[in-house]
């Protein structure tokens, strides 16, 4: 669980469809050519690969990249999705340096990085967005398709592979169980048992966590993606029975027992679980508010084939596996399933999912916020 203030609030739950991320997309030029002798030769025409078969095989790439010996990315904190591990294993794989800065940066500082630092041989590589930040930026991106990239269903990439969503999860209730009985609703969270023990991720017109938090609310009280009202209501009846915890948690408050209940991403409670065994988490019944997060490759990426190979890296059997076993539900689980290739007992722990996944489209986050903005801090003050 990172700083709300901060990248919570790009990572706001929305799944944004194929039809409205796929905006126009600015063409792509390579760097500029560098000496041939240094490898230089084989990076400009990684920067205009839309595959690895751009540069021959897979295997070229693996070469490329190695020739760059670096990979930058950013805004990627290690226990978020275990991303500590998925650049661990990178390294690991294939001899190269991940340099990783502002770990708990935003969506929205990721872009400013990549303008600011353009040029420079700090600039980052690529990017993992939020669908907002994602959908306003493409004209950043360069078109990439991995080799697992048919196993990516229609609805979550672009076509061109310009953005790919990569990794997601649903909103969750995540509970110390040897402080707190098990709740099997968000309704149940309005009981005496959780007075002054259930806390919120933030403040929901900052904090995408926070914010997706609300929605369940709406979805478990009768509202709906367009009608977050109930939601906002129910978070003043929390506060009205004494039950709302205004504490921002974090692993660390979680480990005191400062904050017994947390509403937070299922992938960040289910992490928890590490290093506070008794937490526990559920996905409530009939309220289950979906989000994917995008990836992408800068066009102006200093290290353009070890961008690619990154790509390739986190859409292997083993990138998705290490998600998984975050937490976080890797985008190709559908096919890697079927195959077998699936981390069966990482699976197996995923919190219970009961009804059908609902996903916040742009126009219905809009919505959110505006009412969030006029409403929230009457509801709550």
């Amino acid at each position: 669980m990172r700083n709300p203030l901060a990248r919570r609030f790009s990572r706001v739950a929305a799944l944004t469809t194929a039809a409205a991320l796929a905006l126009a997309i600015t063409a792509c030029s390579p760097p500029e050519k560098k000496d041939d002798s240094s490898g230089g030769g084989d990076t400009a025409k990684a920067a205009s690969a839309t595959s690895a078969k751009d540069l021959g095989t897979l295997d070229d790439l693996v070469s490329a990249a190695k020739k760059e010996g670096t990979l930058n990315v950013i805004a990627l904190p290690p226990d978020w999705a275990n991303y500590g591990n998925v650049i661990k294993g990178f390294e690991s794989k294939y001899g190269l340096k991940v340099t990783s800065s502002q770990p708990d940066a935003s969506s929205a500082d990721e872009i400013t990085a990549a303008k600011n630092l353009k040029g420079q041989d700090r600039a980052p590589d690529v990017f993992d967005l939020s669908p907002a930040v994602a959908a306003a930026n493409t004209d950043l991106f360069a078109p990439y398709q991995v080799e697992t990239f048919a196993d990516i269903p229609d609805g979550l990439k672009d076509p061109k592979g310009t953005w790919v969503n990569d990794y997601g999860g649903y909103m969750s209730i995540g509970y110390d169980s040897s402080k707190v009985p098990a709740p099997t609703s968000v309704a149940d969270l309005l009981k005496p048992a959780y007075k002054g023990k259930v806390a919120l991720n933030g403040d929901p017109t900052q904090a995408g966590a926070a914010f997706s938090g609300v929605v369940m609310a709406s979805l478990s009280s009768g509202g709906s993606a367009d009608d977050i009202a109930p939601g906002v209501d129910f978070f003043k009846k929390l506060k009205g029975a004494g039950n709302f915890l205004p504490v921002d948690p974090t692993p660390a408050t979680i480990e005191a027992g400062q904050t017994p209940v947390v509403i937070d991403w299922d992938y960040l409670n289910v992490a928890q679980a590490v290093k506070t065994p008794s937490w526990k988490t559920v996905v409530p019944a009939n309220a289950v508010l979906g989000s994917y997060y995008v990836q992408a490759i800068s066009k102006d990426a200093p290290h353009p084939a070890a961008a690619r190979l990154w790509q390739e890296y986190l859409y292997s059997d083993e990138g998705q596996n290490l998600w998984l076993a975050g937490g976080a539900r890797p985008v190709r689980a559908d096919a890697m399933e079927k195959a077998g290739t699936i981390d069966k007992a990482a699976f197996g722990k995923l919190p219970a999912v009961t009804g059908t996944p609902v996903y916040q489209t742009d126009a219905q986050t809009t919505k959110t916020k505006e009412y969030l903005a006029a409403n929230w801090a009457k509801a709550v003050a």
